[in-house]
């Protein structure tokens, strides 16, 4: 606004810094489609909007980036694979068209686990290759939404949009060191996006703070009369979002589930549950019941339907595909359709639950990941990584979120002894984000300083 700088000049840093990603070694491969024409194209409107004083909104002229999962003009749709999206996209997914009216520079769509099939990020096939974590580039961005959690950590947009079926936003954003914010089922628009998992995948933003998560999902947070899921919401509120204290609000904690995680990030979750209490809140111990029925039930579900929507390709494409994608099709194949009804009976139960445990607490706290990002070995860049130990485990504080559809929020709170991201957790009843964003935005007050990764771009040098 001041007019120091213009989107214009930032969009031409940014080019240079994308040409500067794909040369480094190893490469950040974080944005995989990218086009100097179209960034600046949307750069040199926005400069104008910002001299004639008519900006469309809070994110005119900002870069952002989108997952490949999405249909964004005029990139080519391969939603992390070789086959799909063999020709450019000619009509841009909800979420990208929201953005662009919005004002907003897509800088180019990001990288992404083939097929959102896995969370470490690992994609090792010849358009995509693999992301590295910002912050040490040795070891993975976590996944399914991997380069848009490594773009926001490496500073080349302070936005980016992924999806989140297991944990697939909130995990890779827990690893880069990143606020990952997973709607409510149905609150944001999945339409233009490919259809994996119907009944578990919300979209959210990646970004690089609280309040750019608060305004970016203020944005894109409405019904979609494409998308029926998100018809009957009620108003997306950032209601009581900046209040000076905590008071009143009674935060859920299940310690035995809680603790279920590494030493260095149990200790730096515990004492950030205490400084929410310092800020008036009080904590409140529940029991979060059939979780392991839930964790088993919420596989079932998100893999009997994306093997429902990829049988075609399974058969077609089969030899085209990662190997662990093939794996994770095949393990699908095996549930019933006796696996899935009883999933779903499994799922109104947890639903019931939930119910109940929101009349006595606003929300419910737990670690983002049970660890730190994973190292990435050799062979993992010639034929992928498949370790289904880890799978599981990364998303042992995800699933509840997305089989119930509550939403949930991760801010990083501390480091690791080896310098690696630890994030906490916070979940609250549907279509009630507004709680988490005020919770999250006095999350980050209690880590004492950033550090900076060993990739950072300063867009706006």
């Amino acid at each position: 606004r001041s007019g120091k700088l213009t989107p214009s000049q930032v969009a031409k840093n940014i080019i240079a810094m994308l040409e500067d990603c794909d040369k480094s070694t190893p490469p950040l491969r974080a944005i995989v489609q990218w086009d100097q024409e179209q960034i600046m194209l949307m750069a040199e409107a926005s400069t104008t909007r910002y001299r004639n004083k008519c900006t469309l909104s809070c994110l005119d002229g900002i870069p952002v980036c989108l997952k490949e999962e999405f249909k964004v003009v005029p990139y080519h749709h391969r939603v992390g694979t070789v086959y799909l999206g063999t020709q450019p996209e000619t009509e841009d997914a909800t979420v990208a068209k929201k953005l662009r009216e919005a004002g907003a520079i897509i800088i180019g769509v990001s990288n992404m686990h083939e097929l959102g099939t896995g969370t470490t990020g690992c994609n090792p096939n010849r358009y995509h290759k693999i992301p590295r974590n910002p912050y040490n580039p040795n070891h993975f961005t976590g996944g399914s939404s991997s380069g848009s959690a490594a773009a926001v950590a490496a500073g080349l947009c302070p936005v980016a949009i992924g999806t989140d079926g297991g944990g697939s936003v909130r995990i890779p954003a827990s690893f880069c060191g990143v606020v990952g914010l997973k709607g409510t089922f149905g609150r944001i628009s999945c339409h233009g996006s490919l259809p994996l998992s119907y009944s578990t995948v919300s979209v959210g933003p990646i970004c690089t703070s609280v309040a750019d998560a608060a305004i970016v999902y203020s944005i894109l947070a409405e019904p979609d009369l494409l998308y029926p899921y998100g018809l009957k919401q009620p108003k997306a509120t950032l209601s009581d979002m900046c209040t000076p204290d905590l008071k009143g609000l009674k935060l859920g904690v299940d310690w035995t589930f809680f603790k279920a995680c590494d030493a260095e990030v149990l200790s730096a979750c515990e004492k950030a549950v205490k400084h929410l209490q310092s800020l008036g809140a009080s904590v409140v111990e529940v029991s979060l019941p059939e979780m392991e029925e839930a964790r088993v039930a919420h596989v079932i579900c998100i893999l009997s339907e994306m093997r429902d929507f990829l049988q075609p390709d399974f058969n077609k494409h089969f030899h085209e595909m990662n190997l662990e994608t093939r794996a994770s099709l095949a393990m699908a194949c095996q549930f019933t359709a006796l696996d899935y009804i009883k999933a779903n009976r499994q799922r109104t139960r947890s639903m019931r639950f939930l119910q109940e445990i929101f009349s006595t607490v606003n929300c419910i706290l737990t670690p983002a990941v049970p660890c730190t990002a994973p190292r990435i070995y050799e062979s993992d860049l010639l034929t992928g990584s498949s370790d289904m130990s880890f799978t599981v485990r990364s998303m042992r504080f995800m699933q509840l979120g997305n089989f119930t559809g509550i939403p949930g929020i991760v801010v990083p709170i501390g480091y690791s002894t080896a310098g690696l991201p630890i994030s906490l957790q916070v979940m609250a009843k549907w279509w009630d984000e507004a709680v988490l964003l005020r919770i999250g935005l006095k999350l980050e007050q209690f880590r004492d300083q950033t550090k900076k990764p060993s990739i950072y771009y300063d867009i706006l040098a």
